[in-house]
């Protein structure tokens, strides 16, 4: 009995401090209570990178003598990577969002009331947010349906325009306009916002500096507004690249068929720019975010097209010095078949299996079980190209960028690719060696992957209670 009345007591001690010390309980730190447990699951169709050190550049000769690249001791904080390049269906998955999207605000402001969604009050502040405004409006994506499959007349006026003209159909046949497909899309500046001359001043309560837009106007801070870029890009692949690329050359069955048709499915998206690949990124981004905040879920890291140097991180999978990504010196295995994807001897493109792109994940992958890092289609990276690149960066995750505008001399406009491609001879594959193309042109032979960064240390990795 008496053992009870103690424990009697002393829960009444434990509840009278709870009430007494706020937020802060007893009176120690003890940080925000109720704070969710944070576990990043594999996302799909990624495989994880762990953190590291390496020699960046060139492992052997250097054979066009270009001088573009040294040899670099830099360090990699851990990210997640896509197994395979972006192929022609997940991309396409971003066209169809796109039109859906522009066919739903058209329906609206066409007064289909029915094609808004609800707004979430726990959210928005009608006060702040107008969801009647149809340009602004959130969507009901559960109707895309009733757009396409015998659509109603309101909703065939409302979209009419999406479509080529009659004088522009072959056969009669109506086919969306690609040319009106149209993504406008939104990112934070944050390397302006990070400038000391740009902070904000708490002396005044005002910001002091300039802000560079997307478009290269020069305007005074105003709020945190003016470091929220705005940008609009057609998004639909570029197929006459197949035909632009080569000279007396017949490519028109592929240019006709190569974005569209199911039989090219699981291939790598190609004809895609820099800018519409960095776009892809930052619609995928908000698919998954938009997603995670429908089911209140912290939201994850952005996805983003990788640093020159994460790409080679990952390429070398682990393996130190090596010229490929399955890290010997040859192109063939041993039983004397081609290992990639490339332009094998003369110019015998079939040797390795296909005389263009192939289906991604068809070779063996590396050491960290990423397929293609070598041949198949070369990848667009983040970083802008300059040959001095590697004397000037950090060895901590080495970074350049530049934001180039429309009118900027080509030179500025040049973005690394890396990992050659299907054109490209066995040089070009291997993994230390740095080129480029300008960010507002489109190849045959230039796709990209994404990555997405790891939030936290590397848990994959280093066992700390070695080192009691």
């Amino acid at each position: 009995m008496k053992n009870i009345k103690s424990l009697v007591f002393i829960g009444l001690v434990i509840i009278t401090l709870a009430s007494c010390g706020g937020p802060s309980s007893n009176g120690e730190l003890i940080g925000i209570p109720g704070r969710k447990e944070w576990y990043e699951p594999n996302p799909y169709g990624m495989v994880f990178i762990p953190q590291g050190t390496f020699n960046m550049g060139p492992n052997d000769q250097d054979v066009p003598f270009s001088l573009t690249a040294q040899s670099k001791t830099v360090s990699i904080d851990p990210f997640w990577m896509d197994v395979t390049e972006i192929t022609n269906n997940e991309y396409r998955q971003f066209v169809f969002w796109v039109r859906d999207s522009i066919a739903l605000r058209k329906c609206v402001m066409n007064g289909k009331d029915d094609f808004k969604a609800k707004l979430k009050a726990d959210k928005y502040d009608e006060q702040d947010y107008s969801h009647d405004d149809p340009k602004t409006c959130f969507l009901n994506w559960d109707v895309t349906d009733k757009l396409w499959d015998k659509p109603e007349d309101d909703v065939r006026d409302a979209t009419r325009d999406m479509f080529l003209e009659k004088q522009d159909r072959l056969y009669g046949i109506k086919e969306i306009d690609a040319r009106k497909l149209i993504y406008e899309y939104y990112w934070v500046d944050l390397k302006q916002a990070a400038l000391k001359q740009n902070r904000y001043n708490f002396e005044t309560l005002a910001y002091d500096g300039e802000v560079i837009d997307a478009e290269g106007k020069v305007t005074p801070i105003t709020s945190r507004t003016s470091f929220i870029m705005k940008g609009s890009l057609h998004i639909y692949p570029d197929t006459l690249v197949w035909m632009a690329d080569y000279t007396y050359s017949y490519n028109e069955p592929i240019a006709k068929k190569y974005f569209w048709h199911p039989a090219f499915d699981e291939y790598p998206v190609v004809g895609v720019t820099w800018k519409q690949a960095t776009a892809f990124s930052i619609w995928r981004s908000h698919v998954m975010n938009s997603y995670m905040s429908q089911i209140n879920e912290i939201p994850y890291e952005d996805y983003r097209l990788p640093s020159e140097s994460e790409w080679e991180y990952a390429a070398r999978g682990n393996l130190a010095l090596s010229m490929y990504p399955w890290g010997g010196p040859y192109t063939r295995n041993i039983t004397g078949c081609f290992i990639a994807n490339f332009k094998p001897l003369r110019g015998n493109y079939g040797d390795d299996g296909a005389n263009r792109t192939y289906v991604v994940g068809t070779y063996a992958p590396n050491e960290y079980g990423l397929y293609d890092m070598a041949g198949n289609v070369a990848e667009w990276t983040s970083n802008a190209f300059d040959e001095s690149a590697y004397s000037f960066t950090h060895d901590l995750n080495p970074d350049y960028t530049y934001n180039a505008l429309a009118d900027d001399p080509a030179v500025l406009k040049r973005k690394v690719i890396r990992g050659g491609s299907w054109k490209d001879i066995g040089y070009y594959l291997q993994v230390g060696v740095r080129t480029y193309e300008y960010q507002d042109t489109a190849k045959s032979y230039v796709g990209f992957r994404n990555v997405r960064s790891y939030l936290g240390s590397d848990s994959h990795g280093w066992d700390m209670k070695s080192w009691d």
